[in-house]
């Protein structure tokens, strides 16, 4: 647990956010989204509708969308659904490969998005997002120009449906190690990528990607509001560089993370979207999906709570 937070801090912040896990956040203000790490077993989803229902029920303020089966479900069943539930649809992947190295199955595939994201209008969601390796099989200059005219038509057709896109950099040294070139792993570049390929585009922001790439608060709030599109949150332990690996996170507040800090940060900007609690590898099997995601809640609230973000 980090020093900015002492251990009674926590559990008061914790007792205080279950008080009030049962009122959904109240507009222009952070919420907490569920997300899948939370609940899904190997091999054995939570089922969109029962991902949705239990987030209704534990007092969430939204959900990361499943987008096949949503889609699936079509437009006014999950309009009703969420209505129900009392959840707003938070962010969704990308439904396509958009750094796929075959340009004939990009071009296809793009073909598609016009529709798929009239779809996310449709229901109310209006964020989508895509992972930026930061290893490249070809030297920076190189790579940049791809990726660049790989997300300039899709950010061109999610915005005839105001849908933004954020970019998820990855911090840690294991994902850089996999590629002969480095490429974009830090807040600021990826905020210049952004900036570079459109209005629409942005970030999101991983708290644990942001702590292993060594970001700082100060960095948050330079990037600013406007490109800021969705937090993931977690917590670290300490380990050397060489040894961390994505799947042995910890709930928020349980590590070394400066979580006060990062999420004090947010709030000088006025962030006020979805924060997915996603500690990969931190629920165990025998948990049930109503008892991760009441975990994270819990854990992710008080943090917030405390740095004046919710």
């Amino acid at each position: 647990m980090p020093s900015s937070l002492t251990r009674r801090e926590f559990v008061s912040g914790a007792v205080a956010a279950g008080a009030c896990m049962a009122r959904p956040a109240a507009a222009g203000s952070a919420f907490v989204s569920l997300n899948g790490s939370l609940v899904n077993k190997p091999g054995q989803p939570l089922p969109w509708p029962d991902f949705v229902k239990l987030a209704g029920r534990l007092g969430y303020g939204g959900v990361d969308v499943a987008f096949g089966a949503a889609q699936k479900d079509g437009v006014d069943a999950t309009r009703a659904l969420l209505a129900e539930a009392k959840v707003r649809p938070t962010i969704t992947s990308l439904p396509l490969q958009f750094a796929q190295p075959d340009e004939a199955k990009f071009q296809e595939a793009l073909k598609s998005l016009d529709e798929q994201a009239k779809f996310c209008a449709a229901i109310g969601l209006t964020r989508m997002m895509a992972v930026l390796s930061p290893g490249s099989p070809v030297p920076r200059e190189e790579r940049h120009a791809f990726i660049k005219a790989r997300l300039t038509p899709i950010a061109e057709i999610l915005a005839k449906s105001n849908i933004s896109l954020g970019l998820e950099f990855l911090g840690p040294l294991q994902f850089r190690m996999k590629a002969p070139h480095a490429y974009i792993w830090t807040l600021n570049d990826t905020v210049a990528l952004a900036k570079e390929v459109g209005p629409n585009i942005g970030v999101v922001l991983d708290i644990w990607h942001w702590h292993h790439s060594k970001g700082t608060t100060g960095d948050i709030v330079a990037a600013g509001k406007s490109r800021i599109l969705h937090i993931h949150a977690s917590d670290a332990k300490q380990q050397p560089p060489e040894e961390v690996r994505d799947n042995q996170r910890l709930m928020p507040g349980e590590g070394i993370i400066d979580a006060l800090g990062f999420f004090r940060a947010l709030a000088t900007i006025g962030y006020d979207g979805g924060v997915s609690p996603e500690p990969l590898g931190r629920v165990p099997p025998e948990m049930s999906p109503e008892e991760g995601a009441r975990l994270g809640l819990e854990t992710t609230l008080a943090v917030m709570k405390k740095a004046g973000l919710s």
